[in-house]
């Protein structure tokens, strides 16, 4: 009896010493459990922490909106891009950092990288879309490992914070929306908050224009900055018909770099049906005399763009239409003008019709300082005066056979439809056939004022061919 009540007592303090151990060992998983279930920081604290998702954090900072949600309550899932990442993101669109992108654009990649409805495990991914916060999805495949969009991999995965998970990635994941404009002619502007007038004349016009602009085919975009609009008198955006027609008149059917144009005057098809004018010389390229090529031969997958610091309008009206459109806008500019024109109708007809004339077009103030110097008092005393054949002559001697834009203009001697006048571009003058002193002022202002068949430049005294007084 005594041993089996030794070997009783035994047996129970082996049970109980096992009961212990055990109580133990749970007692120090659920410690463990418990530690890894209660994480400290929230999804904000930990990249803060991490010194590889700075360029991260420093994006976020950005919007404070978006670090108040993501510091505060609920459940969030979030694929946060290494600055190795975001720095391979730069160099594909061009730009050397993430200030230089337009905020709208920043805010709609970073919101591509949070999901707001639960915090998901790399254990729990499916494959399938992943809805995002920017309403876009993300694809998930799980063939060979887990790839975010085909390519995009997880380097560390379940980082636990106290309102969600992280999981590291290696690149940056761009959003379907913006996948077709990455490496295109569009992308120096789309990712460049100087252009973001531009862009949002593309998004304004029909959607035609922006097929054109990424389709494969090989193009040029001379492409206006935020400035350039504003140089050219555009402060809001036109109707989409104008804008449809101002946006293909900067687009090349070809690439053309900057080495490809032509020295000197050179004229190029537009995606718009109407020619641009090109300049090149020691100064640098010139479109339609006043616009200049800033920055040239940014290469991309469907073409070259070249950035322009005067938006490009295309025109509308013959010479004669802006003549009579600058008299009935503002009565003492070109009114005589027009009234000469009237009384030669063959030159009025040579003003209106398709071709490439340049007019050196009088104000009202100098053909009044004619009429004081000839002692008559309008046009008809002044057609009176010299006679029909002579005020033609005279209108003749304003009027060259070409295109010529300012930029086009040197030193020396030029010939008009009647005699020749000598150009200074030095001093801004025209001095005409009998060399009246002073000569003629180009006003600054008014120079190459495009219209469909030529260009007008004004100026503040009428020239006078030999053999008229």
């Amino acid at each position: 009896m005594k041993n089996r009540f030794q070997f009783l007592n035994i047996s129970r303090l082996a049970a109980s010493m096992m009961m212990i151990v055990f109580s133990v060992v749970f007692l120090a998983s659920c410690d463990e459990d418990d530690n890894e279930a209660q994480p400290t920081q929230d999804i904000v604290a930990l990249a803060q922490g991490n010194p590889n998702l700075s360029t991260l954090v420093a994006a976020l900072t950005k919007y404070p909106d978006l670090v108040s949600t993501l510091q505060g309550s609920g459940q969030f899932t979030v694929f946060a891009p290494t600055n190795t990442a975001f720095a391979s993101l730069l160099t594909a669109i061009g730009q050397t950092s993430l200030d230089d992108i337009p905020e709208d654009v920043l805010r709609d990649v970073l919101e591509y990288h949070v999901v707001s409805s639960a915090a998901v495990l790399s254990t729990q991914l499916t494959a399938g879309p992943v809805t995002t916060v920017g309403g876009e999805d993300i694809t998930v495949s799980t063939s060979g490992g887990i790839r975010f969009n085909g390519t995009v991999s997880v380097t560390t995965a379940d980082v636990r914070a106290t309102n969600g998970v992280v999981h590291v990635i290696d690149a940056v994941l761009v959003p379907p929306s913006i996948t077709p404009i990455v490496g295109t002619i569009v992308a120096p502007a789309f990712f460049n908050k100087n252009f973001t007038t531009l862009i949002a004349a593309v998004k304004a016009a029909s959607p035609s224009v922006l097929t054109t602009l990424l389709s494969s085919t090989k193009k040029t975009l001379f492409a206006p900055t935020n400035a350039a609009f504003a140089a050219a008198g555009i402060t809001t955006l036109p109707n989409r018909a104008t804008l449809d027609a101002v946006l293909t008149y900067h687009v090349l059917g070809a690439e053309v770099l900057a080495a490809g144009i032509a020295n000197g005057s050179s004229a190029a098809a537009t995606a718009n049906g109407k020619s641009i004018y090109l300049s090149k010389g020691t100064a640098g390229v010139f479109i339609n005399g006043t616009t200049k090529v800033t920055t040239t031969d940014i290469t991309a997958s469907n073409g070259v763009v070249h950035v322009i610091d005067r938006t490009l309008l295309p025109p509308d009206k013959t010479i004669a239409q802006i003549a009579t459109d600058f008299a009935g806008a503002n009565p003492a500019q070109f009114t005589q003008l027009v009234a000469a024109l009237v009384k030669v109708p063959a030159l009025l007809d040579a003003a209106g019709a398709a071709g490439n004339l340049t007019v050196f077009a009088p104000t009202d103030a100098a053909f009044q300082s004619l009429y004081t110097a000839l002692n008559v008092a309008n046009m008809n005393e002044l057609e009176t005066k010299i006679g029909n054949a002579k005020l033609a002559q005279v209108l003749q001697h304003h009027i060259v056979g070409a295109r010529v834009f300012s930029s086009d203009l040197s030193n020396g001697s030029v010939t008009t439809l009647n005699q020749n006048v000598t150009v200074s571009v030095t001093n801004l003058t025209i001095t005409d056939a009998i060399s009246s002193n002073p000569a003629a002022k180009l006003v600054p202002a008014l120079l190459n004022v495009h219209a469909t068949n030529g260009v007008i430049h004004v100026i503040d005294k009428v020239l006078i061919p030999q053999g008229i007084l």
